[in-house]
């Protein structure tokens, strides 16, 4: 099943996308939630509701004409106001290929425990346009990841355990500063201005039942669910990445016992992936300037297209658009 939030007189609206068409969850049966937020506290009573209206919809017993076709929708993040969004480090391929690009050898520790970052969770949006600040534009970038939200509260979950609050995955593209992020970072603390200015998620929430196909095995040594779901990023409709969630080291299961040890995980709480290999212009620049001294460097620029497309999970894109103005925080630096 496939969740979407959208914009209905100037609130939040919960929705299920059927081939094409939205349908409120309101119009489908009076008892399920009207947004994100309340349908995933009360998910273990509206998640098998929803399921079933899905079915009639896909069986002709609510009839097309309940819902609306969704490019007539204003979409918004999938959960549009998370309670948290936290952001883990979970592809070995892009965490060794950073490191060597900067002549550092790849840290053991990232192999003992997975790790994860906190970012900011009201600057969550979904498709459409990104506005940037001029020093957002050193160097700016995208994170082709995945994400899932909790639907469940729990603290201490093992990882056996963690695939059950999982309630389902979105594309997440953690966009960064990587001048703001690489100076600030010299502190030993961060990132922060790097990270915090947007992070999209979208363009719907995909529930696990529907990627029951796709599972794979994690990698040996690991515990959780994996799936096999190729990520793709295209900037101007030319394709810059391309990997596989299946790829990931740390599953979402054992990022989720870390996250909760010692800490309450709530319905409504966004945890990413980590950047896939090849999954920004950070790790392919640095990766081109190897193996060519004149490798042309790209970032992206005011008026940029960015497509992330993960099999099973749709299309996020969004466009990159300048802020009308001149003031940098970055020229006032004593």
């Amino acid at each position: 099943m496939k969740l979407v939030s959208y914009l209905r007189e100037g609130h939040d609206q919960l929705g299920i996308f059927v081939d094409g068409y939205i349908y409120s969850t309101d119009s489908l049966h009076p008892d399920l939630p009207g947004n994100m937020n309340m349908f995933l506290q009360y998910w273990e009573d509206a998640f098998p509701m929803a399921q079933l209206a899905e079915r009639m919809v896909r069986e002709g017993r609510i009839q097309k004409d309940k819902g609306f076709p969704i490019d007539q929708a204003y979409l918004l993040a999938p959960v549009p106001f998370p309670t948290s969004c936290r952001d883990g480090y979970a592809f070995r391929q892009h965490v060794a290929s950073a490191r060597r690009n900067r002549n550092a050898p790849m840290i053991p520790e990232f192999d003992q425990y997975p790790i994860f970052y906190f970012t900011n969770h009201t600057s969550i949006q979904g498709p459409g346009e990104v506005i940037c600040m001029p020093d957002h534009f050193e160097k700016l970038d995208f994170e082709l990841e995945a994400a899932v939200v909790v639907c469940k509260a729990g603290r201490n979950i093992r990882a056996e355990d963690a695939d059950e609050y999982i309630g389902g995955l979105m594309i997440m593209n953690d966009l960064s500063a990587r001048r703001l992020q690489m100076e600030e970072m010299l502190l030993n603390l961060g990132p922060a201005k790097g990270k915090d200015f947007s992070t999209v998620i979208g363009p719907w929430l995909v529930t696990l039942d529907e990627l029951a196909d796709y599972e794979i095995e994690p990698k040996p040594g690991h515990t959780g669910k994996n799936w096999n779901l190729r990520m793709q990023c295209r900037v101007n409709g030319v394709q810059v990445s391309d990997g596989n969630l299946g790829d990931m080291d740390w599953t979402f299961a054992e990022i989720i016992e870390r996250c909760s040890y010692g800490v309450s995980l709530h319905p409504g709480d966004v945890i990413g992936s980590g950047t896939v290999g090849t999954g920004c212009f950070l790790e392919l620049n640095g990766t081109g300037r190897l193996n060519d001294p004149n490798y042309p460097e790209q970032w992206l620029k005011d008026g940029d297209v960015v497509e992330l497309e993960i099999d099973g999970l749709g299309i996020l894109t969004n466009t990159i658009v300048a802020e009308p103005t001149d003031y940098s925080i970055l020229a006032r630096k004593k």
